[in-house]
């Protein structure tokens, strides 16, 4: 339970920042007609780890 804590704290801002990045970079791919897997699979991952963590440490009592 207090891994949810750590993560919150310190793993959230770089998973957000990874976020920001992948969007843009997807963004900038569908206007050249690139592929963008890789970059939706990361996207996807940060995101999920950013809702699962703040839904989980609600959950908990934590934050």
């Amino acid at each position: 339970m207090i891994v949810f804590l750590y993560i919150g704290m310190y793993l959230t801002p770089i998973l957000s920042i990874i976020f920001c990045l992948n969007l843009v970079t997807i963004m900038k791919k569908i206007k050249r007609d690139e592929k963008t897997a890789i970059n939706t699979f990361w996207l996807t991952l940060s995101v999920t780890l950013i809702a699962w963590t703040l839904v989980m440490s609600t959950f908990l009592g934590l934050e």
